[in-house]
């Protein structure tokens, strides 16, 4: 515990020199971080492959290796992820706005760091080049937990960043690994309110629950995905099927993916053989309400807790609804306030889900996989937020920070 306290310690005082540099010398360091990694690619791909065959071995998801796997691609991605965050404009002192009072005092709103950040999350090493090219250009000191699962890839990573924080003039310590992967270390974080100012879970319910339940620092909410794609009945068949294979197969591993297909009755008949075979040749398997499972004899049948769930995996639970009321309020009663789609040529029906449906990200006829802080045009973002403060969605380089108001006098004095 007071190796963590002098980790709290370190990372506070990063952030004093972290809040007054310019945005030149913020991508300097970023710039630098892209180029090692690309020429230390063969050493990280060398302990991430000690980290896979770890999971491999602990008998871990297809799906679960892939979120850790990093090869040269990947790589290639994440460097390119930071020279995106460089062309980004920097939020940090950014004037919201401007007022004049009747006593003459001058009141703005002026965005800031958030300070020192926490993260805990689980099995994506990209995720640390995320957070810590985010973090980085919104002013911010940064505390990484990841899990057992990908140490050796987070540590190689860490030491990179590192070395680029070092060689322009930054402390190290602006970016820290908690390198023991134990429990009691991730408790301890949840403690640590005296020098993390918030704390952002990426990862699985349980993760995200126990975060939340336990922390007493203020926690940002993220990753869950129970997310839904709703084929109405105006719905293009084509342009239905091609968005719910790509909503599940696309990357099935990531919290955008879809876990549930809501199907309205009337075009159920023609909809789901077409759509399910298309799954079967993905080796999507599908859990199903007795309708689904009589138009689909290898269907399994559906259990309550499968609405509910986020499978992370070739698995998708499948409903027939009768009305778009239905749909919605099965959306409202299982799903984790992600992100749903509606598959839809009636306008009308298309503005009604829109306005109805309360999640961070609604569509209408595209894939949920979209929810992603590149897509956005937020370059990378460290989360998506399924919780309506502090932020909501994918955060990008804005929800890092916050505001501080200033103000401008003459020497007024109140009476």
């Amino acid at each position: 515990m007071n190796e963590l306290i002098e980790t709290g310690k370190n990372a506070k005082q990063a952030s004093y020199f972290l809040s007054t540099i310019p945005e030149s010398g913020k991508n300097k360091v970023l710039l630098t971080v892209a180029r090692g990694l690309r020429t230390n690619s063969e050493s990280i791909i060398q302990q991430n492959n000690a980290d896979l065959e770890n999971a491999k071995k602990n008998g871990l998801s297809g799906a679960f290796v892939d979120r850790l796997m990093l090869n040269k691609e990947r790589i290639e991605s994440m460097s390119a992820g930071l020279e995106e965050i460089i062309k980004l404009e920097d939020p940090v002192g950014e004037v919201l706005e401007m007022k004049k009072r009747p006593n003459g005092l001058m009141i703005g709103k002026k965005r800031v760091p958030l300070g020192v950040i926490g993260i805990i999350y689980e099995s994506r090493p990209n995720v640390t080049i995320d957070v810590f090219g985010l973090c980085l250009k919104a002013g911010n000191a940064v505390i990484l937990k990841g899990g057992s699962e990908a140490i050796l890839s987070n540590k190689a990573l860490v030491h990179i960043i590192r070395l680029g924080l070092k060689e322009n003039g930054f402390p190290e310590d602006t970016v820290q690994l908690i390198e023991d992967t134990s429990r009691e270390s991730t408790k301890a974080l949840m403690k640590l309110n005296e020098y993390v100012d918030v704390l952002i879970p990426r990862g699985g319910a349980g993760l995200i629950r126990s975060v939340v339940e336990n922390s007493t620092i203020p926690v940002i909410e993220t990753g869950v995905g129970n997310c839904h794609v709703y084929v109405d009945r105006y719905a293009d068949i084509e342009k239905a099927i091609a968005i719910t294979i790509n909503a599940k197969t696309q990357r099935p591993g990531v919290c955008n993916a879809a876990e549930t297909l809501l199907v309205h009755e009337t075009i159920a008949n023609e909809f789901i053989p077409l759509a399910g075979e298309q799954l079967r040749l993905k080796r999507v398997e599908i859990r199903g309400d007795a309708y689904v499972q009589k138009l689909l004899p290898y269907a399994i049948a559906a259990k309550e807790e499968d609405w509910y769930t986020e499978y992370l995996d070739l698995i998708l639970a499948v409903k027939v609804v009768g009305s778009d009321s239905e749909a919605i309020e099965h959306i409202r009663k299982y799903g984790s306030g992600h992100s749903e789609s509606i598959v839809t040529e009636n306008y009308s029906i298309a503005n009604n889900f829109l306005d109805e449906v309360n999640s961070a990200a609604v569509y209408v006829n595209a894939s949920t996989r979209f929810t992603d802080g590149y897509e956005f045009g937020l370059g990378a973002e460290i989360g998506i937020s399924t919780q309506k403060l502090h932020a909501r969605g994918p955060m990008g380089l804005k929800e890092l920070t916050t505001i501080k108001y200033i103000i401008y006098g003459n020497g007024q004095i109140r009476t």
